[in-house]
């Protein structure tokens, strides 16, 4: 079988544990592994490995929101950079870019709140980005933002846009599956009874899967390092509770993948 990790910050491991990873990864048909970046320097490291694996990687760059905002400085040399990838051919995506939840829900419980509205501005600013250049979008956005995102890619008419680890309510849900969003899923699928459910809501062929690594997981998987294997046990999982064959859904969530990336 065929599989993609369609989220991954790879250039958060080591170079021992990469090439450990990418070679197990290899030997259970793992075609396909979606780097994403934090900032430029992030996206300069991934860049680095996409040139060093080829095919394998599909590089993403962006700022990841739930850090400090960006100055005007930085934003306009991150973006004046993902400009020059693109001006050479190289293919990519547009992430891990969106709004700062979970950082923002650190701030309330110290009594401080966070203004969101750079981080949506800058968050357009990217969705416009992606549009003009052509490349699918990768979403940090839960929640109540995932509504903000959506308003966002609706307005400017983006439909190549990925959620990764995605939560929301069930009016959000019905709204991106209306917009043919597609969403990955997370290792946690096999003990969190939030994602199970979500898993069974989302329709398949809007479905892929990921592993966030190095974020680590629990479960089956406490004390394990995260690596991109892990997705086989996610396809199993998923199949499991969508009551169909697992080669079926492996077969599924990967030409998803494909189609939404253009891997070839």
């Amino acid at each position: 079988m065929s599989y993609a990790d369609t989220h991954i910050h790879l250039e958060q491991y080591d170079e021992k544990q990469r090439e450990k990873h990418i070679t197990r990864a290899k030997a259970v048909g793992i075609k396909h592994i979606v780097a994403v970046s934090m900032d430029l320097a992030s996206s300069r490291a991934t860049h680095a490995l996409a040139l060093q694996y080829g095919q394998l990687i599909m590089p993403a760059y962006g700022f990841h929101p739930e850090q400090l905002m960006l100055s005007t400085e930085e934003e306009q040399q991150l973006m004046e950079w993902i400009g020059a990838r693109a001006a050479c051919g190289e293919r990519f995506a547009i992430g891990e870019v969106g709004l700062p939840y979970y950082r923002g829900l650190e701030l309330l419980e110290r009594g401080q709140q966070l203004d969101k509205q750079p981080y949506i501005e800058l968050l357009e600013r990217f969705i416009v980005l992606a549009k003009e250049l052509d490349r699918p979008i990768v979403l940090h956005a839960v929640y109540e933002d995932a509504a903000i995102a959506c308003d966002l890619l609706q307005k400017h008419e983006m439909k190549r846009a990925h959620f990764h680890w995605f939560k929301g309510d069930e009016a959000t849900i019905e709204r991106m599956i209306e917009c043919g969003y597609y969403i990955s899923i997370t290792p946690d699928v096999c003990y969190e009874q939030e994602i199970q459910a979500l898993v069974k809501r989302y329709p398949l062929e809007l479905l892929m899967v990921e592993t966030d690594g190095p974020w680590p997981f629990e479960g089956e998987f406490q004390g394990k390092e995260t690596e991109s294997t892990m997705v086989v046990r996610v396809v199993e999982a998923i199949a499991a509770l969508i009551g169909k064959n697992s080669d079926e859904v492996a077969t599924q969530l990967y030409d998803n993948s494909s189609r939404f990336y253009r891997f070839v």
